[in-house]
């Protein structure tokens, strides 16, 4: 960029000074590695950096006829290296400079220009990003010699093409990265590839999301040494079209264009999720997937520019000259309306501006080297290749990270850890069932072993009482034998009278059956404490039984953690799916056919509802019953559950539209819209469907009988909870809308704000945007205004719930605020707030009684400004504290 110092004459982007001050300042990329983030989701997207292009100037020598014929003529160009400068000489006297990046002369080495030009565009090529490194100049004045020499005899003559090769090269690692290089060349408007003659005609294709230009039917050829790379080089120049012309023995005729894709992974780091069954917790592993950064370096030999008197082609060489010279002039179009900041730049003027159209403008960084020659005679060409140069350095690309997750890598990875999972699961199955077999077996051995026991002792006691109890008899029987001897003693009295038992034989009797009553108690006693025994075998038993359910139920734990973990990996195999149906050329084109039925159905639907809306615009009435009858309302709401995101989009964008207008709302509340429309916001985490829903319930909100509806299926609560969560301005002004709205209805005060109504509108002041500020303004003065007259109704008393919950402040920092739209409801909000006496202590100790002086005298709305006045003249505590601070009134 030519600049101008103090003093100097400035004309026509150049100065004349003999000490020009450059001012060129470039903006620096950040480094080429950064620091990974998780997202997201999925899909965590860098933002993009801003980038100038840069521009390299290369002095070519004089060559043997230039020496000969302009031997008595100085070189028309002066550099300056030092300071970066070229003088581009006018007359002997006069001399026009300009200021670039680098200046590099005719001495400077190929070593030199890779190192200055190249090396930062592969350096951030290797970071993932895209990068373009282009030659530009007039014909004979060496762009191949710079970009694509092999320098097979001499290897300081290797080009860019080559040095660039053995960097990537030098700093991939083949184990997890990979090179793939395609060549072609852009020849009379149409694209060839180099590497395969018989494909002669490559269409372009443009990423309608992302913009991205892509040539999917280019040879892509995946290289793993340097060797290999200059074989295809060599292959790709043999068949490329050139000529011998006036200017150049060697004319290339075509534009060359080499591509390469490098792909490197950067591994992800390991995490452990810990969960619980029981008490007992299991590790995880969980594996996040490896990240792989996408870097393409573009690398383009534009066919030389060329005046026909001076190179002499005619016949089908004109017809070539001719064609390189329109695609040079598109490019030089586009790039003059990119330094202007135009609104249209013409990109699709010609096939070269297409395919450049991510290297000016676009998310590639650029580096262009302009090559010109020394001879006064080709002065105006050396000048419109400088002029080139000057126009580009005023281009700005957005350079952006191009990373992706690699879930064909963490599929196998997961595969192999869920089969580690089942093998541990298995085993510990096979362990439990083992443990429950032993416990069972146990339990088993100590019940037979107790019975036995129990047995045992019965009989064992049975014997010892069965023996006592005769020895009893036995002792009775003599007894009574000794009895009967004295009865039959001749010494016995008269009359057969039976001789009286002694006291001591009494005593022994006595003694024999109390004896025999503590035997049978002991026995007694024994046999509780068996009982006892049994029961607590019997209870040993059921614990057994216990620890075999738990066992059981921890076993079914496992089931539903092995079921859980082959959940997860479905889902993170769903992006794999995804990703390999796009690999898949044939099986993508029948699905995108697919889709873009359904989807060009909704956008017929989308377009029929506009047409419908604009005819109502027009005056005209549309027809909602046709449009019904043609289309179906039911049928639009049930792709609101559609598994595609896109298509759930494109519904809730027609729901809306129809949502818009008045006559269409009580339909579909009716159709169960409303229910589809909370459920979806409920369900979905995509922003866009967010935003489009709530604008929908925004516009259903202005009907009362749907604001009840919408507070009676818990719509507040889902509407805060989205706010809280959102970031995006448009999706706040929405929700802020949809609330604003509901707080215009009296008989939804209390459970409004029971619901986080009121804190939700707060929160979404976080966002600075004017329009959700202005959406936020208008709810609290509804909410004032209801409140205001549930007041003066007497269905309220007590402070306000605006002040409760910490409006205030926000409301007294905007009551002067520089857009009308929302001071306004500030404003009227403040007197609202004001007509009721118990908030006035409030909003003096708040500062809101000078903002209501201001009002009653300043505002520019006659009737807040009356309402201001009305209510500080009718305030007995507003009116004691304006007499205290002194303010006439």
């Amino acid at each position: 960029m030519a600049t101008s110092g103090s003093g100097n004459s400035y004309r026509n982007g150049t100065y004349r000074s003999s000490n020009p001050k450059p001012n060129v300042k470039s903006k620096s990329l950040p480094p080429s590695t950064t620091t990974h983030r998780r997202n997201s989701t999925a899909k965590d997207h860098h933002a993009a950096v801003p980038g100038r292009v840069r521009v390299a100037v290369r002095l070519r020598p004089r060559n043997a006829e230039e020496s000969e014929a302009d031997a008595d003529f100085a070189d028309c160009v002066e550099l300056q290296p030092e300071l970066k400068r070229l003088k581009l000489r006018k007359n002997n006297w006069d001399t026009d400079t300009y200021q670039f990046d680098e200046v590099l002369t005719e001495f400077a080495s190929q070593k030199r220009v890779y190192e200055v030009v190249a090396r930062p565009v592969v350096e951030i090529v290797l970071g993932g990003y895209n990068g373009t490194i282009m030659a530009y100049g007039q014909t004979g004045t060496g762009k191949t010699y710079t970009l694509g020499r092999l320098g097979e005899e001499d290897t300081a003559a290797r080009g860019i093409m080559v040095r660039a090769m053995e960097d990537i090269f030098a700093n991939v690692s083949f184990k997890t990265d990979s090179v793939s290089v395609s060549y072609l060349q852009l020849y009379m408007e149409t694209i060839q590839d180099l590497l395969d003659p018989a494909n002669d005609n490559i269409t372009i294709v443009e990423d309608p999301k992302t913009g991205d230009v892509s040539l999917p039917g280019a040879t892509l050829v995946e290289i793993r040494d340097q060797q290999s790379f200059i074989e295809l080089l060599r292959l790709g120049e043999a068949q490329r079209f050139a000529a011998n012309t006036k200017l150049n023995t060697e004319s290339s005729r075509s534009h060359a264009i080499l591509m390469v894709h490098v792909k490197r992974s950067i591994n992800g780091r390991d995490a452990t999720l810990s969960t619980e069954n029981g008490n007992h917790q299991h590790m995880v592993k969980s594996l996040n997937p490896p990240v792989v950064r996408k870097g393409k370096l573009v690398v383009i030999d534009l066919a030389g520019s060329e005046r026909i008197n001076k190179s002499g082609s005619e016949g089908h060489t004109l017809e070539e000259a001719k064609s390189i010279n329109l695609s040079l002039s598109s490019l030089g179009k586009c790039i003059n309306a990119l330094a202007e900041n135009s609104v249209h730049v013409p990109f699709r003027d010609s096939k070269l501006t297409r395919l450049l159209r991510d290297s000016f403008g676009g998310t590639a960084r650029t580096s262009l080297i302009i090559t010109i020659g020394p001879s006064p005679r080709h002065r105006g060409e050396t000048a419109s290749t400088i002029m080139f140069g000057q126009r580009a350095m005023k281009v700005e690309n957005m350079v952006k990270l191009k990373e992706e997750f690699d879930y064909k890598s963490l599929s196998r990875r997961l595969d192999i850890e869920l089969e580690k999972l089942i093998m541990e699961h298995e085993r510990q199955q096979k362990a439990f069932e083992d443990e429950i077999e032993r416990l069972a077996t146990e339990a088993e051995h100590r019940i037979s072993e107790a019975e036995r026991n129990h047995a045992d002792s019965l009989e064992k006691e049975r014997m010892k009482y069965q023996k006592d109890y005769m020895d009893s008899i036995k002792k009775l029987e003599e007894q009574l034998v000794m009895n009967q001897q004295k009865n039959d003693d001749p010494h016995k009295k008269p009359g057969g009278e039976i001789p009286k038992v002694s006291a001591e034989e009494l005593g022994d009797l006595k003694k024999m059956l109390q004896k025999e009553t503590l035997l049978r108690k002991a026995t007694e006693g024994e046999v509780n404490i068996l009982k006892t025994q049994v029961a607590e075998l019997k209870m040993s038993e059921a614990s057994g039984k216990t620890e075999i359910l738990k066992l059981h139920k921890m076993l079914e734990d496992e089931v539903r953690q092995k079921e859980k973990l082959e959940g997860e990996i479905a889902i993170l195999q769903s992006p794999l799916l995804q990703s390999s149906l796009e690999t898949h050329e044939t099986k993508r084109e029948v699905d995108r056919a697919g889709f873009e039925k359904e989807v060009g159905n909704l956008d017929s639907l989308i377009s029929q509802v506009k047409l419908q809306q604009h005819a109502s615009g027009n005056g005209e009435k549309p027809s909602m019953a046709k449009l019904f009858e043609q289309v179906g309302l039911h049928k639009i709401l049930s792709l609101l559950e559609a598994e595609d995101a896109d298509v759930r989009i494109h519904a809730v964008k027609v729901v809306a539209n129809l949502a818009a207008e008045e006559t269409n709302q009580g339909k579909i509340v009716e159709a169960g819209g409303l229910t589809s429309l909370l459920t979806l916001l409920k369900s979905s985490q995509d922003e866009t469907i967010h935003r489009v829903a709530a604008g929908a319930i925004a516009n259903l909100a202005m009907n009362e009988t749907n604001q009840e509806l919408i507070m009676a299926q818990g719509g507040i609560s889902l509407l805060s909870m989205t706010a809280g969560n959102a970031d995006d301005p448009q999706t706040l002004r929405m929700i802020a809308g949809a609330i604003a709205n509901l707080c215009g209805n009296d008989k939804l005060q209390m459970k409004l704000r029971s619901e986080g109504g009121i804190k939700a509108l707060l929160g979404m002041v976080r966002c600075r945007h004017p329009d959700v500020h202005a959406q936020v303004a208008r709810g609290i003065a509804n909410f004032a205004k209801c409140e205001s007259r549930a007041s003066s109704q007497g269905a309220k008393s007590g402070r306000s719930f605006l002040i409760e919950d910490g409006a205030l402040q926000w409301i007294v920092q905007n009551a002067n605020n520089e857009l009308s739209s929302i001071r306004r409801h500030i404003e009227l909000a403040l007197c609202h707030l004001a007509q009721h006496e118990v908030n006035a202590r409030d909003m003096i100790s708040g500062g809101a009684l000078w903002e209501l002086v201001r009002i009653s005298r300043e505002c520019s709305r006659e009737d807040i400004k009356t309402l201001a006045h009305r209510t500080l003249i009718s305030s007995p505590t507003f009116q004691t504290e304006m007499r205290r601070l002194r303010i006439n009134y």
